[in-house]
């Protein structure tokens, strides 16, 4: 059996960092294939992307998610215990507790609320000179997030808890101070949570019927045990974080809008027809996840290569996004092209690929694209703002990545006071 291209450098661990999304793509493109060995951080690791990569890292119990990420990476979006660092059975269990919350009456709900909280910063949007609006709607997601999973959040602790999520957000990909600050904030966030898990057991607190909040303070493992307090507050962080994370995109969302007008003039008529398809072309063209890791399971062999239990492997999930055999154009904004998509579960896959029920993956994915139509929604009808000069362009050596003025917004008018003037 043939084996794979390598890279030529000793360790690529400063080529990711200074290439960030388009490093995996790059590097195949160069070399002709669809998967290359290479180091990082000192270690052998294989790289791949394409749909079929998808497929076998996806599919099949293959990989597992533990000691697949940095350590600091680990801490700051998943932490011990997640539903991310199960495997098998246990995976599957916990799993299904996050998508019974995935109800469409759920959905709506959380459609609903972000409609809500989202009026109520308009208003106070308009006292302000400008508002970036990736900081805003951190903050407008967290009140939004909460309220759904029925976690209490007094009006003076939204900004405090925005900044806490957002931090594990915008450095689970860096290095230095930042990422120790990042730890700490996470550490104040988990122990706030974990607070609540046992005062709502102690009959303290109240978790709202149906809630996530209630869910999980009930929910019961395999051996019938309830969750330990601190993985029952990780949890809810990997709800609430999530969420929060949706403001990269609702950003990308104001600058597709702002790039392209006629998308925008359409939303504000009432035109309807192509919001999922505009939505799904915003998942797939803007930079969100760059790459996903597993560590092999057990051996199997595919495309020209033996894999052994243990490997490190790297699935590129941007440039995935971006495969021109998949994706016509790629470089193109085309929501167009998802008018007759038939839904593969390998070709876009900004927040995974595969199964929901039976694979790792995201169980957020359903309530992503509800937030992000909502959210044209209110972007196109519910407000008006100008768009005054600034730097709009998007590096994709930064992960995760985000217009570098952050979209700011001048002059914003809601419809209230619209009408009054």
């Amino acid at each position: 059996m043939s084996d794979i291209p390598h890279a030529t450098t000793l360790d690529d661990s400063l080529a990711l960092l200074r290439e960030g999304y388009t490093y995996i793509a790059r590097r195949c493109d160069r070399l002709g294939a669809d998967l290359f060995a290479t180091r990082l951080m000192l270690k052998p690791v294989i790289c791949m992307r394409g749909a079929e990569a998808a497929r076998i890292f996806y599919d099949g119990d293959r990989f597992t998610r533990q000691g697949a990420m940095p350590q600091t990476t680990l801490w700051l979006l998943q932490d011990a215990g997640s539903v991310q660092q199960l495997d098998g059975a246990a995976h599957r269990q916990r799993k299904q507790m996050f998508m019974g919350m995935m109800t469409p009456e759920a959905l709506a709900a959380m459609e609903a609320l972000l409609a809500r909280r989202w009026r109520e910063a308009v208003a106070r949007w308009e006292a302000r000179e400008e508002v970036v609006l990736l900081e805003a709607s951190a903050e407008v997601l967290t009140r939004a997030a909460c309220d759904w999973c029925g976690v209490p959040l007094p009006e003076d602790e939204a900004p405090e808890l925005a900044r806490e999520l957002a931090a594990m957000v915008e450095n689970a990909g860096g290095v230095g101070p930042g990422v120790l600050l990042a730890l700490g904030l996470r550490q104040r966030t988990e122990a706030r949570l974990r607070r609540l898990v046992e005062r709502v057991r102690a009959g303290e607190a109240q978790a709202p019927a149906g809630s996530p909040l209630a869910v999980i303070v009930a929910h019961r493992e395999p051996d019938g045990s309830l969750l330990d307090s601190t993985v029952a507050a990780v949890e809810l962080i990997n709800l609430l974080r999530p969420l929060l994370a949706v403001n990269r995109y609702i950003t990308f969302a104001a600058l597709a809008l702002h790039e392209h007008p006629d998308w925008r003039d359409r939303f504000a008529a009432g035109d309807e027809a192509d919001l999922e398809p505009f939505v799904q072309e915003l998942r797939r063209f803007y930079p969100f996840f760059p790459l996903i890791g597993g560590r092999a399971r057990e051996n199997f062999e595919w495309s020209g290569h033996a894999f052994a239990e243990g490997d490190w492997v790297l699935l590129d999930l941007y440039g995935t996004n971006h495969d021109a055999r998949l994706w016509p154009e790629p470089e193109q904004f085309r929501p167009e092209r998802f008018r007759n998509w038939a839904g593969d579960p390998h070709t876009l896959i900004p927040q995974g690929a595969g199964d929901f029920l039976g694979g790792h993956r995201c169980p957020g994915e359903w309530i992503t694209i509800a937030i992000l139509k909502q959210a044209v929604r209110l972007l196109c009808r519910e407000m008006r703002f100008e768009v005054p000069p600034q730097d709009l362009s998007v590096s994709l050596a930064r992960m995760p990545a985000a217009p570098a003025s952050g979209f700011v917004m001048s002059r914003v008018r809601g419809k209230a006071a619209r009408a009054a003037a």
